[in-house]
């Protein structure tokens, strides 16, 4: 493929969707493009805002939080792995509202709560835990949506489900 071809398939792909300039410079490599063709194109797709670290961010952020219900931790972690700048992270992260964190959290553990079979309180409150981390969520307000969910429910609620036996 030509440096010009792979230029209009660049912008083609980022016209379609944000991309991260690690994304487009893997295709590129696939696409056989030199390195040196490959910083003009990515260059150029900078320069004509097809590209744009802190928009990608921002909008990274916002599905993988919404559609995803990652925590800030695993967001970031993601981000960084796409070579995205702390400064463009943290812009992006401060988009999310604290209330609609601390609930989405909340309903995430009250939906692992009702498949937690063990009954014992210091396994159920691990295993919501390592829930809440894998999921990118900070400890401390790990703790505090756990400590709300557990405090505000009587035992029936929590009761572990029963096998069904057919």
């Amino acid at each position: 493929m030509t440096p010009e071809n792979a230029l209009y398939r660049a912008a083609a792909l980022c016209s379609k969707s944000e991309q991260a300039e690690a994304d487009i410079r893997k295709k590129l490599a696939t696409w056989e493009i030199s390195a040196d063709d490959a910083d003009q194109i990515i260059n150029r797709l900078i320069s004509e805002k097809y590209l744009d670290e802190t928009r990608y961010a921002h909008a990274y952020v916002r599905d993988k939080f919404r559609f995803g219900g990652w925590g800030r931790t695993k967001i970031a972690y993601s981000l960084r792995q796409k070579h995205i700048s702390a400064t463009a992270i943290e812009d992006a992260l401060t988009e999310i509202d604290e209330q609609e964190y601390f609930d989405t959290l909340k309903i995430a553990l009250m939906s692992k709560l009702r498949t937690i079979r063990d009954k014992d309180p210091l396994k159920l409150r691990a295993s919501l835990f390592r829930f809440a981390a894998s999921r990118g969520f900070e400890p401390a307000v790990i703790s505090k949506a756990m400590n709300s969910i557990l405090k505000n429910s009587t035992d029936d609620e929590f009761e572990p489900p029963q096998e069904d036996i057919f």
